[in-house]
C-alpha cells in the first residue's frame, strides 16, 4: 500500500510526460488526477492504520550506496508523523489535479504541466518516507527541481524565467548549509539513518566541531546548518525574497508549493528531526526567533500588496513562520498541526484566486476588481471561508491550529519565546486585516474593472468548484476534528508515540493548556481588531486608506517594496557578484588567459608556423638552390675559421 501511495504519482508523471501524444491534454488531465485520487485514500487507510492501530511500516527496496563503510538502502518509512504528511500532500495533490483540468483547459502544454505537477508530488513523498538524511536529501532537491520546471511553466515570459532562476538559486543557499548538516552529522555519528542518529545524539552532548581556531558545540552548529536548509526551502526571514516571486507560475503550482509540498519540507525536517534539535537549546532559540520575525515581517508586508496572489503569498510566509515557532519551543506537534489544517485553507485560498483571475481574464491587481461576490457567488463563499480560517475565526482550522502555537510560545521558557508570543500576537491582527482586505477590495463595493471583463465574469466550472467545496469542509473541521491528537498531551502520545520528540519532563503541551484567560484570547481579540479596521477602511470610508498612506508615505513605500530587501540584495550580492564576473570575464578570461594563451604565443607560434610553411614550396629547383646555399656556407665557414684551428 505505501508502495501504491508513493509510485502512483510516478506512474502518472511518466505516462503524462511520455504518452502525453497519444492521451491528449483531457486525458492526461484525467489520468494523473485519478492516479492521486486513489493515492490519497490510500493515504487516509495508511493514516488509520498507523495512528490509531500503530502499524508502522518500513519497506526496504533496495541497496541504492554502498562505498566504504557508507551504506544507505532506498527504503519508505511510515510512521505517525509520516502519515500525517502522507494525508496532507497526496489530498491536496489531488485536489489541485483536478482543479487544473479546468484552469489549464485552454493551455496548448498540459501534458507537461500535468507531468511536472505529479514530478512535484513524487518528489515531495519521496522526502517524507525517507529513512535516512540521504534519501531525504534526494526529495528535497527533488522539490527545488520540480519547482524550477513549474514556477517557469510559461518560459515565453521573461518574469518567469527569473522567478524561476531565482527560486532556485536562493534554495541553493540553503541547501548548502543543509549538506554541511548532513556530512557534519555522518562525521560526528557515522551514519545517516534515523534511528541511529537519534540513539546516538545523547553521545554528542559535550563534543564540539573545530573551525577557523575555535572549537564550536557540535549538536548547535549541526542543527543550524540543517535549519539554514528549511530556512530557504520554507522561505524563511532572509531567505524568503523567492517565494513571492514564485507567483509567476500557474495558479494551481502556487497552491501546491504553498499547501503541501515545497515550503512545508523545512517545516516537517525540523518535527522529523526533533530528538535531535531538542538537544541543542540555542538552534531552537534561532529556530523560534526566526520563525517569529518571519511571521511579523510577512505579515506587514501584506497589508499593502496590491497582487491578488502575493497577498495569499506572503500570508503564507508568515504562517510558516508560525510553525517554526511552534518547532521553536518544543511543542512539535502544535507546528504540525497548524501544518496540517493550514495546507486546506492555503489550498482554498490560492485555488479561490485562481476562480477570481479566471472571472477577471486573469487580471491579478485588485484595484482593477470589486464587486464580484455577485458575479461569482460559490467563489465569494469559499474566500470567506477559507479567510475565517485564515484569521483564525472560533471553530474554523486555524482558530485551533494558530492559537494553539500562541499559547505554547507564551508557556515555553526559551529564551526568544516571551518574543515570538508578542510577535504572532501582533501577526494576528495583521493577518486578520489583510486577509479581510483582500474580500473586501475584490468582491465588495463598486467594480473597477472595465465593462467587458465585468460583463463576461462568470463562475468557475463544476470540475473546478467541487476542489474548492472540499478543501472549504477542511478549513471548517479539521481543526475540531483533530486537535486532539496534535495538542492533548495524552492524545500526542497516543497518536505520535515517538515518531516526534516527548520525555516526561517535557511540560509544554500541558503548559499551554494553563495559560492565562487573556492570552488564550488575544489572537482572537486580535482577529476582530484586524476586522474591525479592515472593514472600516474598505466598506464604511474607502479614501481611509490612501489619506494614511499619504500621511505615511515613507512607511507606506517601505512595505509597499517589501521592506526593500531585493534592492538590499541587489546592491549587496548581486552587483558586486556581476561586477567580478564581468572583471573576471574581461581581465581574466580575455586579458590574461587569451591574451597570454590563444591571442598571445599560441598566436605567435601559429604565425612563426605559417610564414616557415611558406619555405616548403614543392619545387625541386628552390631545395637544390638551398641546398648549395648549405654548402657553400659550410665551405666558407671552414676556408675562414676552420684553417685556424
Amino acid at each position: 500500500m505505501v508502495q501504491a501511495i508513493v509510485f502512483l504519482p510516478l506512474l502518472g508523471c511518466l505516462a503524462a510526460g511520455l504518452l502525453g501524444r497519444f492521451l491528449g491534454a483531457r486525458g492526461c488531465g484525467i489520468l494523473t488526477s485519478a492516479l492521486l485520487t486513489v493515492s490519497a485514500i490510500l493515504s487516509w487507510i495508511v493514516f488509520v492504520d498507523v495512528g490509531v492501530y500503530g502499524h508502522d511500516a518500513h519497506v526496504r527496496l533496495f541497496t541504492w550506496i554502498s562505498a566504504g563503510a557508507l551504506a544507505v538502502d532506498w527504503a519508505l518509512k511510515v510512521d505517525p508523523l509520516v502519515a500525517v504528511m502522507l494525508v496532507v500532500v497526496t489530498n491536496v495533490s489531488a485536489l489541485v489535479h483536478i482543479y487544473s483540468i479546468g484552469y489549464m483547459d485552454e493551455d496548448p502544454h498540459q501534458p507537461r504541466f500535468f507531468s511536472y505537477l505529479s514530478l512535484f508530488t513524487l518528489a515531495m513523498l519521496m522526502l517524507v518516507t525517507a529513512d535516512n538524511l540521504v534519501q531525504l536529501f534526494f526529495g528535497w532537491e527533488g522539490v527545488g527541481l520540480a519547482s524550477y520546471l513549474l514556477i517557469g511553466f510559461w518560459y515565453l515570459k521573461p518574469e518567469a524565467n527569473a522567478a524561476a532562476i531565482k527560486a532556485f538559486i536562493v534554495n541553493r543557499i540553503g541547501d548548502f548549509g543543509f549538506a554541511l548538516g548532513i556530512f557534519a552529522l555522518y562525521a560526528m555519528i557515522g551514519s545517516v539513518g534515523y534511528e541511529t542518529i537519534f540513539a546516538e545524539a545523547k553521545s554528542l552532548a559535550g563534543k564540539t566541531i573545530h573551525f577557523a581556531g575555535r572549537d564550536f558545540d557540535a549538536l548547535t552548529v549541526i542543527c543550524l546548518l540543517l535549519f539554514m536548509g528549511a530556512m530557504g526551502k520554507s522561505a524563511q526571514f532572509l531567505l524568503h525574497t523567492w517565494l513571492p516571486d514564485a507567483m509567476e507560475g500557474p495558479t494551481p503550482v502556487s497552491a501546491l508549493i504553498h499547501a503541501a509540498t515545497m515550503v512545508t519540507a523545512g517545516v516537517f525536517m525540523v518535527a522529523r528531526l526533533s530528538p535531535l534539535f531538542e538537544l541543542a537549546p540555542t538552534a531552537l532559540t534561532v529556530v523560534t526567533f526566526v520563525g517569529a520575525t518571519t511571521a511579523f515581517f510577512a505579515a506587514t508586508v501584506g497589508l499593502v500588496q496590491n497582487d491578488i496572489k502575493r497577498i495569499v503569498a506572503y500570508s503564507t510566509c508568515s504562517q510558516l513562520g508560525y510553525m517554526f515557532v511552534g518547532m521553536g519551543v518544543g511543542a512539535y506537534s502544535v507546528g504540525m498541526f497548524h501544518l496540517f489544517t493550514h495546507a486546506s485553507f492555503k489550498a482554498l485560498l490560492f485555488l479561490g484566486a485562481g476562480s477570481v483571475l479566471r472571472a477577471m481574464h486573469h487580471e491579478q491587481d485588485i484595484r482593477k476588481m470589486g464587486g464580484l461576490r455577485n458575479r461569482i457567488p460559490f467563489t465569494y463563499a469559499v474566500m470567506v471561508v477559507g479567510t475565517l480560517a485564515l484569521t483564525g475565526f472560533p471553530l474554523t482550522a486555524g482558530f485551533f491550529s494558530k492559537d494553539a502555537i500562541i499559547e505554547a510560545a507564551y508557556a515555553s521558557d526559551g529564551a526568544a519565546a516571551q518574543y515570538a508570543f508578542w510577535l504572532t500576537v501582533i501577526a494576528a491582527a495583521l493577518t486578520s486585516f489583510y486577509g479581510w482586505r483582500l474580500i473586501f477590495v475584490v468582491f465588495h463595493g463598486n467594480s473597477r474593472a472595465d465593462r467587458h471583463t465585468l460583463e463576461h465574469a462568470h463562475e468557475s466550472p463544476w470540475v473546478m468548484t467541487v476542489p474548492l467545496a472540499f478543501l472549504a469542509l477542511g478549513a471548517l473541521v479539521l481543526g475540531l476534528g483533530f486537535k486532539g491528537i496534535f495538542t492533548g498531551p495524552e492524545g500526542v502520545a497516543r497518536f505520535f508515540r515517538d515518531s516526534l520528540f516527548s520525555a516526561s519532563n517535557h511540560k509544554i503541551l500541558e503548559d499551554m493548556h494553563h495559560v492565562p484567560i487573556w492570552v488564550a484570547s488575544s489572537a482572537t481579540v486580535m482577529m476582530l481588531a484586524g476586522f474591525l479596521v479592515a472593514y472600516w477602511f474598505y466598506i464604511r470610508d474607502p479614501e481611509a486608506p490612501k489619506r494614511l498612506a499619504e500621511r505615511q508615505d515613507l512607511l507606506y513605500r517601505f512595505l509597499l517594496n517589501k521592506w526593500y530587501f531585493d534592492e538590499i540584495y541587489d546592491f549587496l550580492l548581486v552587483r558586486p557578484a556581476m561586477w567580478l564576473g564581468r572583471v573576471l570575464w574581461k581581465q581574466g578570461d580575455g586579458w590574461l588567459i587569451d591574451g597570454f594563451g590563444p591571442d598571445g604565443v599560441s598566436a605567435r607560434v601559429i604565425d612563426v608556423t605559417n610564414r616557415v610553411v611558406r619555405l616548403q614550396t614543392g619545387y625541386l629547383y628552390h631545395y637544390a638552390f638551398v641546398m648549395l646555399i648549405g654548402v657553400a656556407a659550410i665551405i666558407t665557414w671552414f676556408l675562414v675559421w676552420g684553417g685556424g684551428s
